[in-house]
C-alpha cells in the first residue's frame, strides 16, 4: 500500500463509509464536560448539528478504520476483489482526527467501521482500541458508534459495549439465500448470534446499574442495516424480516440502504439500482410498526398482492386505508387513538392533539385541518361535527383524488 497522509486516507475512508447507513444516534447517555474535567459533549449549546431519529441533533466523523478486506462479498465496493484505491488508519490517527475535529467544533462524536484485516478478532481490537483510547487516555465523553464484527470473539463485542454509546451489526441482506448467495463468507446464524450476544449484555447492565451505583455502562442500544435491491426479496419479505429482528434482538433502528451499482460490479448483481422511492417507502413502513401500532402482517397488507412490493406513488398507510375500506370512516370526536392513528394524513402529533382537545370541545373539520398538512387526504376518511364524507365514502374509486398530485421541480426555483 502506497505511503499516504492523513488528509488523503481520509478523503478515501470518509467516502468509503458512506454506504454504511445505521449511524444514528438516538439513545445514548447524555454526556458534557462543563466540569472542566473530560473533553466532548453529547448535548449542550454551540455546537453544529445534524438531526438524529429522536429529534436531538449530533454531527458523527464517519469513516472506516481501512477499506482493504479479505471478505469477498458480491455487493460491496471494498470486498477484496474491487479495484478501488485502498487505504488504512492508524488507531492513533483516528483518534487525533477524532479530537482535532471536535476541538474546531466540526462534530460530537465518532462513527467508526472497518473492512476485515487479518482475522476479525485482529480487525475489532483494533476498532475497541480506537474506543478505549478515546474514553481512558482523552477522556472523550462525545458519541461513539461502534460497527461490530459478528465473527469477533464475545469478549471484544462485550468491550465494544463499554466504550460506545451505541454498537451495530448489519445483516447485510434480508434473506438467508441472498446472503448465501452474495456474501457466501458470511453466515446468517452467527450474525443473529452476535446480535442476540449484544442485546444480553445490554440488558444484564441495566440491570447491574439498577442494583449497584458502579456498575459499568454499557451501550444503550444496537442498531442493523439492510441492502435493498441487491436480492430478489421482495418489502414484504423485508418487512417480515425487519419486525423479526426488532421483536428478537430489541433494536433500537433497521435501517434500509438502496443497492447502488459498484465499480467493477459483480455479474450477479442487478445492473441499476432499485427507485429510492422504494427505500423511502420501507422506511415509512417501519415506522408505522414502530409508532402506529401496525402488525408486520398488516404492514404486508398494503402491498401489491401479486409482486409483494409497496405502491410508489403513494405511501404505505394511505394504500392499506385504501384497501381497508370498511375501516373508515372513524370519528375524530369519539375513536380511540388506535384508529384514529390509522387515518392517512393524521400524524402522532395530531392524533395527540385531537385527544386533548376533544375533552373540551366537539371538532370541527376546520380544528382537524389544522393539525394537518393534507386536510384533502383527510376528509374521505373521517367524520367530524360539521362533516360527513357521504359521497367520497360511497365512491368507487379514491386513489386519484386523494393521491399526491405529479408535478415537475423546478431547479432553480425560489
Amino acid at each position: 500500500m502506497a505511503q499516504l497522509d492523513t488528509r488523503e486516507k481520509l478523503a478515501i475512508l470518509a467516502d468509503a463509509a458512506k454506504y454504511d447507513a445505521s449511524c444514528a444516534s438516538s439513545g445514548t447517555a447524555k454526556r458534557n464536560s462543563r466540569d472542566g474535567k473530560g473533553l466532548g459533549s453529547t448535548e449542550g449549546m454551540g455546537i453544529c448539528h445534524a438531526y438524529a431519529p429522536d429529534g436531538r441533533c449530533i454531527s458523527l466523523l464517519k469513516i472506516l478504520l481501512t477499506n482493504s478486506c479479505i471478505f469477498d462479498c458480491h455487493y460491496c465496493i471494498n470486498r477484496k476483489s474491487s479495484n478501488v484505491r485502498r487505504a488504512r488508519f492508524t488507531i492513533d490517527e483516528v483518534v487525533q482526527l477524532t479530537l482535532a475535529f471536535y476541538r474546531r467544533n466540526y462534530i460530537e462524536g465518532l462513527f467508526l467501521s472497518s473492512g476485515i484485516i487479518a482475522s476479525s478478532n485482529y480487525t475489532m481490537e483494533q476498532l475497541v482500541e480506537v474506543a478505549r483510547s478515546l474514553r481512558e487516555d482523552h477522556h472523550f465523553r462525545g458519541y461513539i458508534h461502534l460497527k461490530t464484527i459478528p465473527d469477533a470473539d464475545p469478549e471484544l463485542v462485550n468491550q465494544a459495549g463499554l466504550y460506545a454509546d451505541r454498537v451495530s451489526i448489519n445483516v447485510e441482506l434480508p434473506t438467508v439465500a441472498g446472503l448465501k448467495r452474495l456474501a457466501p463468507e458470511k453466515d446468517g446464524g452467527r450474525i443473529e448470534g452476535a446480535m442476540g450476544a449484544v442485546k444480553a449484555a445490554i440488558l444484564d447492565a441495566k440491570d447491574a446499574t439498577k442494583r449497584y451505583r458502579s456498575a459499568p455502562k454499557f451501550a444503550a442500544g444496537q442498531s442493523t442495516q439492510m441492502i435493498v435491491g441487491a436480492d430478489a426479496a421482495t418489502d414484504g419479505d423485508i418487512i417480515g424480516r425487519a419486525s423479526g429482528l426488532y421483536d428478537r434482538f430489541g433494536l433500537r433502528r433497521v435501517y434500509y440502504s438502496a443497492f447502488s451499482p459498484i465499480p467493477d460490479a459483480s455479474a450477479v448483481l442487478p445492473l441499476s439500482r432499485p427507485p429510492l422511492m422504494r427505500e423511502h417507502r420501507l422506511y415509512q413502513s417501519d415506522w408505522l410498526m414502530r409508532f402506529y401500532d401496525y402488525r408486520p402482517d398488516e404492514v404486508v397488507a398494503a402491498a401489491d398482492d401479486a409482486t409483494g412490493m409497496l405502491p410508489l406513488d403513494i405511501d404505505p398507510k394511505l394504500a392499506w386505508a385504501l384497501k381497508h375500506r370498511a375501516r373508515f370512516p372513524v370519528d375524530v370526536n369519539r375513536a380511540p387513538r388506535e384508529e384514529l392513528l390509522r387515518v392517512p394524513g393524521l400524524g402522532v402529533k395530531a392524533v395527540n392533539a385531537i385527544l386533548t382537545s376533544r375533552r373540551w370541545r366537539r371538532l370541527r373539520l376546520d380544528d382537524v385541518a389544522r393539525l394537518t398538512v393534507s386536510v384533502a387526504k383527510i376528509r374521505p376518511f373521517v367524520v367530524a361535527e360539521d362533516w360527513r364524507p357521504v359521497a367520497l365514502a360511497d365512491r368507487a374509486e379514491l386513489k386519484p383524488l386523494i393521491a399526491p398530485k405529479k408535478q415537475q421541480l423546478e431547479l432553480f426555483a425560489a
